[in-house]
């Protein structure tokens, strides 16, 4: 595979437990399909419940076609935020692979967070039900979705705690 910026042979690299191609010149990373995921999961494990899926609601992004091929089909990439970021990522309509450019990763990992944060105190009914129901609908496996539920559930006694260290205190010295 080429790297379609500098025109360099891709190179292998196991980047947060997942095998991932690079390019040594730019520093870009080519993921196939699911693999930014299982990256995002390994970098941060409190975010693996929160995932962005660029294909769910096409209508939702702004899609345009990129300059770059894919490096797997080598049929045009299309750009389009993550999420409700400003970051643009290139994706392959057909694979499904992701193409992220020099620090791409580190800012989704941070927008991420913010998303995460805000998900969690102002839609946490919304998301412990969504993460309850995909246990038993999927999409992954019944384990990752309990451990997506329970995570959900570790995040908000931090921030409970965080916010409220009275109240956390005066529960965590009840009888047990």
């Amino acid at each position: 595979m080429i790297c379609q910026a500098c025109k360099k042979n891709l190179a292998k690299a196991i980047f947060y437990g997942v095998e991932v191609d690079y390019c040594p010149e730019c520093l870009g990373l080519w993921f196939e399909k699911d693999e930014l995921r299982l990256a995002k999961d390994m970098r941060d494990r409190d975010l693996n419940w929160l995932d962005i899926d660029l294909w769910k609601k096409k209508t939702s992004f702004r899609i345009s076609l990129g300059e770059k091929l894919c490096p797997s089909c080598r049929l045009p990439l299309y750009q389009v935020n993550y999420g409700r970021s400003k970051i643009e990522v290139d994706f392959c309509n057909l694979c499904q692979g992701i193409w992220l450019d020099r620090g791409e990763f580190k800012k989704i990992i941070e927008y991420l967070k913010r998303e995460g944060h805000y998900e969690v105190i102002n839609n946490y009914t919304k998301n412990l039900i969504r993460e309850f129901w995909e246990i038993f609908v999927g999409p992954e496996t019944l384990r990752k979705e309990v451990s997506d539920f329970l995570t959900i559930l570790k995040i908000l006694n931090y921030k409970f705690t965080i916010q409220h260290p009275a109240i956390a205190k005066i529960i965590s010295s009840l009888p047990k």
